[in-house]
C-alpha cells in the first residue's frame, strides 16, 4: 500500500518527534497557541453544557454496571479531570461509558467493588504501558465492521440490562448477568410490573425524544430526569428512586486511596484489568478520531492513552470505576464551542459543584428515569445505518460484523473483538489471494521497474505537483483496514487549502470497509468546506463500495481518468451528468 503525492514527498522528509513533543498535553499546545479570555469563556460554557448532560449519565451508567450511582460521578470527576489535563486530543471528555456496563458489571458480581476498583487501577497501567510503547498506532487497524459490531452488541446488552427498572419489575432472585439467563428471569417477572415506573420510563424518552427533535440545544436528558423527580415526588408516585435504593449520594469526594489488593487478587481480577485496557483504548481513541473529524484538528494516540491510563488510576484512588474517551459528550463538548481541553477539566468542576450542592435532591431521581436514559443512549450507540450497510456490501463484512455481533451479546465482548479481528484478517487475506488470482495485470504491490524508457508510464507533469487550486494524490496496492488509518490522516490534511483535489485509483486492485469508511468521512469534510472531491479510475468494485458507504454526488464525482478529471476541473465543469 502505498500513496503518492506532495504530502507524501514531506513526511519522508520530516525529522523525527521528540518523546516530549509526542507526549506533550494538547493543554500546552493550546496555551503556546494563545489562550485569550474569550477562548476561556467558551470553555467554561461548553464545560458547563457537557456537565448538564453527563450528571444523569454517569449515574446510569454506574448504577447499571452493577455499583452505587456516587462512583459513577467520581468517575467522572476525577477520571475526567485527568484525561483532559493530560489528554493527546483537545477536546475528548472522559469518564464512565455505557460500553463498560456489561464488563463491570460482570467484574462486580464476581470480585466484588473492590475488585472493580483494582480491575481498574490495573488497566490504567497497562494504558500507560501500551501509551509508551505506542501501541496505540495499532488500535488504529481493528477493522470497521469489528467496531461497529462490538458496539451494536453492547447496546443490546444495555438495553436489556434495563428493562428491569424500566418496568419496575420484582424478581425472585438476583438478576442473572448472562443474556438469555437474564431475558428468561425478567419473562418471569412480568407479572409483576409496576404501571407507575412504566409510565414515567415512556414520558421520559418521550421528553428527550422530542426535545432532540425541536430543541435540540436544550439538555433533554437532564430536563426529563428532573421532570421525572419533581412529577414522583409532587404525586408520591409508588416507585423505585435512588434514595429508596442506594440511600442517596454523599455531597463530598472520598479521600484518595489504594485499593485493597494481594497476589490472589491480582491474578484473579487480572483478565478484566486487560479486558478494561482494552475496551478503554478503543473507545477513547474512537472517541478522538470522531473529534477530529467534526474539527479538524488531530490528536496523537499513544499521549491519550498515557492520558487516559493516568485517569484510570486516578479514579480508582478516588473509587471511581473505568474511564474512557466518551463519543456523544465529546461531540457535545465540541457543538458547545469548546476550546481546548480546559472544557473537559471545566465540566469535571462543575460535576464536583453539583454534588456539593444538590446531592441531597438526586435521593428523588426514579430508577425508571434513569434506566429510559440509558435506552436512549443504547439506540443512539447501535449505529442502525452503518450496520446495514455492512451487511450489504459484501458477505466477508457481514461474516465479521455478525460474529462480532453476537459473540459480544452471547459470549464476551473481548471474544468479540479478537474473533471478529482475526477473521478480518483471515477473510482479507482469501480475498486478497482471489483477488491476485482473477487480476493478473493489477498487483497488490507495485514491483520495481527500470527507468531506461517509461515504458506504460506517462511523463511528470510538474504542473499536477505545484498547483495551487488542485491537489492529485494516487494510491497503489490494495487500500484496507491496516493502511486505512495512515492514509486517511494525509487525505484529511488537504481539504483545507485547495479549491479540488483529486485521488486516482487506478492502481487501487481492492479496498475493504474501512478504508471506504475513511473515504466517506474525507468526502464529508471537503464538503461541507465546499471543496470538489473527484475520485478517477476506480474499477466497478471499489466504486460500488465507495458509492455504499457515502461517497456520493454530490459529496464526490467519479471519472474514469486523471487526465479528464484536471480537464473538467479547470474547465469549471461540475456536473456529475458530464460525461464520466
Amino acid at each position: 500500500m502505498s500513496i503518492t503525492g506532495e504530502h507524501a514527498g514531506k513526511l519522508h522528509g520530516l525529522r523525527q518527534p521528540t518523546f516530549t513533543e509526542l507526549y506533550l498535553p494538547k493543554l500546552v499546545t493550546v496555551w503556546r497557541e494563545g489562550y485569550g479570555l474569550a477562548d476561556l469563556r467558551a470553555d467554561v460554557f461548553a464545560g458547563l453544557t457537557v456537565a448538564i448532560v453527563a450528571l444523569p449519565l454517569s449515574m446510569a451508567i454506574a448504577i447499571a454496571s452493577g455499583v452505587t450511582p456516587d462512583r459513577g460521578l467520581y468517575t467522572a470527576v476525577a477520571g475526567g479531570f485527568i484525561a483532559s489535563l493530560l489528554g493527546g486530543s483537545r477536546f475528548q471528555i472522559g469518564g464512565p461509558a455505557g460500553a463498560f456496563i456489561v464488563l463491570v458489571a460482570a467484574t462486580a458480581e464476581r470480585h466484588g467493588v473492590d475488585g472493580v476498583i483494582l480491575a481498574t487501577l490495573m488497566a490504567g497501567l497497562f494504558l500507560i504501558a501500551a501509551g509508551l510503547l505506542r501501541v496505540g498506532t495499532y488500535i488504529k487497524f481493528i477493522p470497521y465492521p469489528v467496531t461497529v459490531g462490538f458496539t451494536a452488541g453492547i447496546a443490546v446488552i444495555i438495553f436489556a440490562s434495563q428493562l428491569r427498572d424500566l418496568g419496575g419489575i420484582t424478581l425472585a432472585g438476583k438478576e442473572p448477568s448472562e443474556f438469555v439467563p437474564k431475558l428468561v428471569a425478567l419473562a418471569a417477572g412480568l407479572p409483576t410490573i409496576n404501571p407507575f415506573a412504566v409510565a414515567v420510563a415512556v414520558v421520559s424518552i418521550a421528553i428527550i425524544a422530542a426535545l432532540r427533535i425541536w430543541r435540540p440545544s436544550w439538555p433533554g436528558i437532564l430536563i426529563a430526569v428532573v421532570f421525572a423527580a419533581v412529577v414522583c415526588a409532587v404525586f408520591s408516585l409508588p416507585v423505585e428512586t435512588i434514595g429508596s435504593r442506594f440511600g442517596g449520594i454523599p455531597r463530598e469526594l472520598p479521600s484518595p486511596a489504594l485499593p485493597a489488593f494481594s497476589i490472589a487478587k491480582v491474578t484473579a481480577v487480572l483478565p478484566d484489568a486487560i479486558a478494561f485496557a482494552l475496551l478503554a483504548a478503543i473507545e477513547s481513541l474512537l472517541s478522538a478520531v470522531v473529534a477530529d473529524g467534526m474539527t479538524g484538528r488531530r490528536h496523537r494516540s499513544n499521549c491519550e492513552l498515557v492520558a487516559q491510563g493516568a485517569a484510570n488510576i486516578g479514579s480508582a484512588l478516588f473509587g471511581g470505576i473505568c474511564v474512557t474517551g466518551l463519543i456523544a459528550r465529546t461531540a457535545t463538548n465540541i457543538r458547545a464551542g469548546a476550546r481546548g481541553p480546559l472544557a473537559g477539566m471545566l465540566h469535571s468542576v462543575f460535576l464536583l459543584l453539583f454534588m456539593l450542592i444538590a446531592a441531597p435532591l438526586a435521593s428523588y431521581i426514579p430508577l425508571a428515569a434513569l434506566a429510559s436514559v440509558l435506552v436512549v443512549v443504547a439506540w443512539t450507540m447501535a449505529e442502525k445505518h452503518e450496520f446495514a450497510t455492512l451487511l450489504r456490501s459484501s458477505w466477508a463484512d457481514a461474516v465479521v460484523l455478525l460474529a462480532t455481533f453476537l459473540l459480544t451479546i452471547f459470549r464476551d465482548l473481548t471474544e468479540g473483538i479478537l474473533v471478529g479481528f482475526a477473521l478480518g484478517a483471515v477473510l482479507f487475506i482469501h480475498r486478497m489471494a482471489e483477488m491476485t488470482g482473477i487480476e493478473e495485470r493489477s498487483p497488490l504491490v507495485e514491483t520495481d521497474r527500470p527507468d531506461d524508457g517509461n515504458g506504460d508510464r506517462v511523463p511528470y507533469d510538474s504542473a499536477l505537483a505545484v498547483d495551487r487550486d488542485v491537489l492529485v494524490y494516487r494510491i497503489t496496492g490494495a487500500f484496507f483496514f491496516g493502511a486505512a488509518s495512515a492514509i486517511g490522516s494525509v487525505l484529511d490534511e488537504v481539504a483545507d487549502r485547495r479549491k479540488a483535489f483529486v485521488i486516482d485509483f487506478a492502481a487501487v486492485p481492492f479496498l475493504d470497509s474501512t478504508a471506504a469508511n475513511v473515504l466517506g468521512r474525507v468526502a464529508a469534510k471537503a464538503h461541507r468546506q465546499g471543496i470538489r472531491l473527484f475520485i478517477t479510475g476506480a474499477s466497478p468494485a471499489v466504486r460500488r463500495a465507495l458509492l455504499t458507504h457515502g461517497v456520493t454526488p454530490p459529496r464526490a464525482r467519479y471519472r474514469q481518468s486523471l487526465e479528464r478529471a484536471i480537464a473538467d476541473i479547470k474547465g469549471g465543469v461540475a456536473d456529475e451528468a458530464a460525461p464520466t
